[in-house]
């Protein structure tokens, strides 16, 4: 038998291995995840019972109970479930190819940057469609991240806290303007600084067609990536011996990010610390591996943002608050927790 073959048995079995040893975990995850479904679908202002959705497939004439599980409720719930896994992923990404712990899309800016134009777009832009707007998302993520990129990496070279520091900079740069523009165009602002916040509030069916393209784009890129970005966490000098190209790793990096971020924001907002938190959590619990992390970030993302919407419909009950707020309640501790251990990064 050749090394190469002995090789290719060896990683094999600890595939296998590691596939037994994780599905449990799975399996918990998606029962966590079906549970948080079934009570999204269930509780707000109009407690429905989850037997009204599924009837709602079946018979003609649907009742008040039917509509709103149906129309209101599941399209909610899946938004909820695509846009948790989306910014989980990406976080995932981020951290991985710029191997900073603090990485995220709120940190580095491409949250701001996506709101940023999507604002402006809808100000100076009238009549774009739903369906366009989720390219002013991508335009503005991709900036936002170019400009943090580019702060970042000026003066004496890059460190992950000069990024990080460049990130935070950039994201309030870009709120302050997002923000101006809203109070100085309140007549065509209705109703944005509730998105702006952070929401699934008021996501519909056709919200659900426009980010799933996406959002399958971008997760089943990032699962076809996850040998690529293992090998660049060894180091670029590794990986290029390995026969890698480093920089194309990550440009297709960036732009998975761009794409699972930017249309994110374009349905619900620059919803933060999903990013940050999930991939920590998974790293702990599967392991340095990518092809684990990525795919168990989208599962733990899906949970984190279904059970953060359902305790939003709470804090002001019967009124809506978004989801954002949760988040922050969750993830600016974890930040601050994440700073003061890494503080020998610099």
């Amino acid at each position: 038998m050749t090394i190469s073959a002995k090789n290719h048995q060896s990683i094999t079995k600890s595939s296998r291995n590691e596939l037994f040893r994780f599905l449990p975990l799975f399996v918990i995850g998606i029962f966590i995840l079906v549970v948080g479904i079934l009570i999204s679908t269930s509780i707000g202002m109009a407690d429905v019972r989850f037997t009204h959705l599924i009837e709602s497939f079946f018979i003609g004439e649907l009742t008040k109970e039917h509509l709103i599980a149906q129309t209101i409720r599941l399209p909610r719930a899946i938004i909820a479930c695509l846009i948790g896994a989306s910014l989980a992923i990406a976080g995932a990404i981020m951290q991985a190819i710029t191997r900073n712990p603090l990485a995220s899309p709120q940190i580095f800016g491409i949250n701001a940057g996506a709101s940023f134009v999507v604002v402006a777009s809808s100000i100076f832009l009238t009549g774009i469609s739903p369906y366009s707007m989720v390219y002013f998302a991508f335009l503005g993520a991709a900036l936002g991240g170019m400009l943090v990129y580019y702060l970042g990496s000026s003066g004496e070279g890059m460190t992950p806290v000069k990024l990080a520091l460049a990130g935070i900079s950039i994201h309030f740069f870009l709120s302050a303007i997002t923000e101006g523009l809203i109070i100085f165009n309140e007549d065509t602002t209705e109703g944005i600084l509730f998105w702006l916040a952070g929401s699934v509030d008021s996501t519909s069916w056709q919200d659900v067609r426009i980010i799933s393209p996406w959002v399958l784009l971008g997760i089943i890129g990032s699962f076809l990536l996850a040998s690529s970005i293992n090998v660049l966490n060894l180091g670029d000098d590794v990986a290029s011996s390995l026969g890698q190209n480093t920089g194309w790793i990550r440009v297709l990096s960036g732009l998975l990010v761009v794409i699972l971020a930017g249309s994110s924001v374009s349905i619900a907002g620059p919803i933060g610390f999903v990013g940050l938190i999930v991939p920590h959590i998974t790293r702990n619990l599967v392991g340095i591996d990518y092809r684990w992390i990525l795919p168990f970030s989208a599962l733990f993302g899906a949970i984190l943002l279904i059970y953060a919407d359902i305790v939003a419909r709470f804090i002001s009950f019967p009124y809506e608050s978004p989801v954002g707020i949760v988040t922050a309640l969750v993830g600016a501790p974890f930040f601050f927790y994440l700073i003061k251990r890494g503080r020998n990064l610099s």
